[in-house]
Formats: C-alpha cells, sequence, structure tokens
C-alpha cells in the first residue's frame, strides 16, 4: 500500500482532531484589541514575557521548542506534526506556548500550512497507488466523524454569515482599529495624622489605531477620567494611585503619536500629545508597569527615572542589535506649542538607553536622562526632592540601572536604581547641588494558583530622597519605605478586578510623620 497515501490519511485525521479541538476551545480566547498598546512589529519590549517574540517561525526538530518536554501529554503528537509533517511552528524566541489560547491569526496561519502538506501528499499517491480498500477506510473514517465534520461547517457557515454581515456593515476605514478601556474603582485612604475616607472615581481612554502602509500606526486616544491626587490630604506624593489624572471627565486629547519601521531593526516614535520615554525605551517592569491591570500605586509603574520626561511632545528613535542589545534615545518637551518658549526652551527632557537582554530570562539596561526645569522627584518623591532648591530652575543629569528577570514561567523578579544629580541654574541658590536617590524591587506572579491571566504584584522600593543638599534644611532626615501588594483577578477577557493597598513609613522621609495607608478596588473594562 502506498506510504504516501498511508501518510495523507494519518495526516488528514491528525488535522480533523485539530480542527475539533480548536473549534470547541481556543478559537474564542482571542487577545482584547484595547491590550494591545502597539503595534508588535514596531516596538515589541524585552520586558513584555507574554508578548515579546511574538512572530511565527517554522521548526524542523521538536527540540527546537525550549519549552517542549518529552515528558509532555502532547509530546508525541507535536513531534509527529514537527519532525514527520513539517506543518507546526513555533514563536520567535523558541518556545511553543501549548498552554495559552490560540488566536484566529495563528490558527489560520497553522492550518494553511497543514493543508498545503496535505496537498502534497495527496499529488504524490497516484491512482496506481489507491486501492479499493484504501477508499474504504476513508469513507469509514468520513462515517465516523460525520457528526464532528457537520458540526464544523456548522460553525464555518456560522461564522462566514457573520464576516458577511460585519462587512457589509458601515465602517469608517478597512485600516483602523478601535479599542477602549474604562477603570471604575473604590479607593481610600488613612493614617494616624490624617483622616480616614473613601472616594469613588473613574477613567476612561479611547484609543483609535491607524496603519497606512502595514509597519506603522497612528494613534489618537481620547480620555476622561476624575481621580484626585491624594497630596491635598496625605502631605505627599507618595500617595498618588497608579491611575491618578482629573479633568473633570471631560474628554481630551490624551495621545497623538505616530510610530513607524525605517527598516526591521530601527523604529521612530513621534508624539504630538501624549508622548512618554517609555514609549520607545522598555522599561523592564512588565507585567507591573500598567496602570489600567500592574501596580495599584504610581511609584510602583517603572522607575522615576523615566518621569523626567519634561512632557508629551517629542520625537524618539529605537535601533535593534540583533537579539541581544538595543539602544533607545529620544527628546520630549514640555511647551512645544508655545512661540515664546519653542521646542528647546523650558521644561525638557532626553534620554539614551542600553538595553541587553543576553537570554530570552533576563534583560537589564543602563539609561541616561538629562533634564531642565522638571522636578528631580518626577511627582514621587519628598517635597525636598520636588524643589531641592526653592523653586529655582533645576537642570538635572540621571542614571539608571533596570533588570528584570523571568525565574520561571510564572514568576517574574525586576527592580531599579536611580541616582539623579540636580543643580540650580537660576536664583536663588544658583549654583547649589542635590543628590536624590530611588530604588525598587518588584515581584510578578504571573497565573497565580494555576488561574490564567491572575496577577500577584508586591513591590518594595524608596520614593525620591534627597540624600545631600547644599541648601541647609532641604535634605531628607531619614527614610520611607514604599510596601505594596495587589492580585488582579481575571472575570474575563475583557474584565478584571484588582483589589489592592500600598503601605509609605516615614512618609516625607520624616520619622515625626505617621504612616499612611492607600487601598483601592479596581475594576477594569478592555473592549
Amino acid at each position: 500500500m502506498a506510504k504516501s497515501f498511508w501518510d495523507a490519511l494519518r495526516f488528514g485525521s491528525a488535522i480533523l482532531s485539530l480542527i475539533l479541538i480548536l473549534s470547541n476551545s481556543t478559537l474564542a480566547n482571542e487577545v482584547p484589541a484595547s491590550e494591545t498598546t502597539s503595534n508588535q512589529l514596531l516596538s515589541a519590549q524585552p520586558e513584555d514575557i507574554e508578548e515579546d517574540n511574538d512572530s511565527i517561525a517554522q521548526v524542523t526538530s521538536v527540540s527546537e521548542l525550549s519549552d517542549v518536554q518529552p515528558t509532555d501529554w502532547a509530546f508525541g503528537a507535536l513531534q509527529s506534526l514537527v519532525e514527520r509533517y513539517g506543518c507546526i511552528a513555533g514563536y520567535g524566541d523558541r518556545t511553543y506556548r501549548g498552554n495559552r489560547a490560540l488566536n484566529r491569526y495563528e490558527f489560520a496561519a497553522g492550518l494553511n500550512a497543514c493543508l498545503e502538506r496535505i496537498n502534497q501528499l495527496l499529488q504524490t499517491a497516484t491512482d496506481k497507488t489507491i486501492t479499493e480498500e484504501d477508499v474504504n477506510v476513508v469513507q469509514r473514517l468520513q462515517d465516523e466523524f460525520a457528526a464532528e465534520l457537520a458540526s464544523v461547517r456548522n460553525q464555518i457557515d456560522s461564522m462566514e454569515a457573520r464576516t458577511a454581515q460585519l462587512e457589509a456593515s458601515p465602517s469608517f476605514t478597512t485600516t483602523s482599529l478601535f479599542n477602549a478601556e474604562a477603570i471604575i474603582a473604590v479607593s481610600g485612604f488613612g493614617g494616624s495624622d490624617i483622616d480616614d475616607n473613601f472616594i469613588l472615581s473613574n477613567r476612561a481612554t479611547l484609543n483609535f489605531d491607524t496603519s497606512f502602509f502595514g509597519q506603522d500606526r497612528l494613534r489618537v486616544g481620547i480620555e476622561a477620567r476624575n481621580t484626585p491626587d491624594f497630596v491635598d490630604v496625605t502631605g505627599t506624593n507618595m500617595s498618588k494611585l497608579s491611575f491618578v489624572g482629573d479633568n473633570d471627565n471631560d474628554f481630551e486629547i490624551s495621545a497623538l503619536l505616530y510610530e513607524f519601521n525605517l527598516s526591521p531593526q530601527a523604529l521612530v516614535y513621534l508624539a504630538a500629545a501624549g508622548g512618554g520615554f517609555t514609549g520607545f525605551t522598555p522599561s523592564l517592569n512588565a507585567p507591573l508597569s500598567s496602570s489600567s491591570i500592574g501596580a495599584v500605586s504610581n511609584f510602583g509603574i517603572e522607575s522615576r527615572i523615566y518621569g523626567l520626561n519634561g512632557g508629551g511632545t517629542g520625537v524618539g528613535f529605537q535601533y535593534l542589535f540583533g537579539r541581544v542589545a538595543r539602544l533607545s534615545v529620544g527628546y520630549l518637551s514640555a511647551q512645544a506649542n508655545d512661540p515664546d518658549v519653542g521646542i528647546g526652551g523650558d521644561a525638557y527632557g532626553a534620554i539614551a538607553q542600553l538595553t541587553l537582554q543576553p537570554t530570552i530570562d533576563f534583560a537589564a539596561a543602563l539609561t541616561y536622562v538629562h533634564a531642565y526645569n522638571i522636578s528631580p522627584g518626577a511627582g514621587a518623591g519628598s517635597a525636598n526632592a520636588e524643589n531641592p532648591f526653592d523653586g529655582a530652575a533645576t537642570s538635572v543629569n540621571a542614571y539608571g540601572l533596570e533588570t528584570s528577570y523571568r525565574v520561571s514561567r510564572s514568576f517574574n523578579l525586576s527592580g531599579w536604581l536611580g541616582l539623579i544629580d540636580a543643580h540650580a541654574e537660576s536664583e536663588p541658590n544658583k549654583g547649589s547641588n542635590a543628590t536624590v536617590l530611588t530604588w525598587a524591587v518588584g515581584l510578578a506572579f504571573t497565573d497565580f494558583l494555576g488561574r490564567g491571566g491572575d496577577l500577584l504584584g508586591i513591590i518594595i522600593g524608596q520614593p525620591p530622597k534627597v540624600i545631600d543638599n547644599d541648601i541647609s534644611g532641604r535634605e531628607d532626615p531619614d527614610t520611607s519605605l514604599h510596601f505594596e501588594a495587589f492580585y488582579r483577578h481575571q472575570i474575563t477577557d475583557r474584565l478584571y478586578i484588582t483589589p489592592g493597598f500600598f503601605v509609605v513609613t516615614n512618609p516625607e522621609h520624616n520619622s515625626d510623620n505617621g504612616t499612611i495607608y492607600v487601598g483601592t478596588l479596581r475594576t477594569t473594562f478592555l473592549f
């Protein structure tokens, strides 16, 4: 009996099983569009463990897949499909990710490769090699799987009808995507020196992403929010929530960004509004770095070095040197549209960062930021760190070290150290110098307790503190510590509930101040 025909027959059975499994489970589990913050072809960051290296690459041996072991229950099936039929692909980082959900694009790519292989095998099986017995075997298989095949056909018919309906519906463009998120939170604060209280606040963000030639993205974002800054009642910037911001719930432009690839290695980032250093520079703090589904404190999102950016208008550039290193440089200004100030006047920040990722699991970065008229405390430090020279114009040179280490598939360790040298450029106290120090360590337990999408986060650190100052009385006498814990529970792929709290000891780096407690119950909708 013809070997090629039996190969095709066995292969067809494997594909049928694959279709039945996928049609009943994983096809419905798609990544929400609103969770994708940038075109992955444009700006994949090393710290994005789930999103980095998402390009699909063909493998020729199951041994090339680093997360597939001989003890895995599906190892034999994968080995056959990869090495015998050559139609299963892995990700760019040589992982298979067999426990994650499959989206429709990945399924279509894999199925297409398998169908092409079936055709090749059938073409080699000539009429002379196909016997009556072979035909009978095929007929028995068709009869045995008749119900499943009918179910698949019905699902395909339903999807085709739905697709036709969507294509017939009015659409403003075929090259734009809409995604949004909404946050509703109950938050409270307390301490021995302040009155306890609770608030109800919200944030709604709408994003329109447009691509003009496939390797670019224009983002227009609008946002309404009403979460206050607790500094007015706690007396310190150390009490800010991650989603802080209040514009009386009036929708306004929150982002106007355009990024494109000059080459597969080079990314250009242009920001007319809402730009930030981490738009083109890896912060190495995933998955804690999201203000909507990550840390609940402003301090815990990322190193305060990145807050020295001056404003949301400017340009950035990122270049990849193979898979090991990337260089990020950029400049952002706060008042670029003011004719009396201009792009190079008043508040601005410039960054240069070298990020090294020698292995899939470990990354480290060296960061340098030069800024003018920017608070050295970056909005999260003590009053002395925010204003070390009593109102004088200030220039800063900041130096940062950031690291991220994926200890296992469900545990990531990250941290940062920032040293900021500030210099008074005007009266009063012109020529004076001050030094600000900040650091933090973050622990992220993903898929906590075996629940996909859940995250337990723990952050310990020191908010920006003035450790040395030429001006008497503006050096912080003691040390504040920030302790934070939150648990993000995924209800559905588009709904998260996150209870979290953080404690600040010796607020304002002063032991005379009582400990402050801040808690929140944050509900996040993605659509």
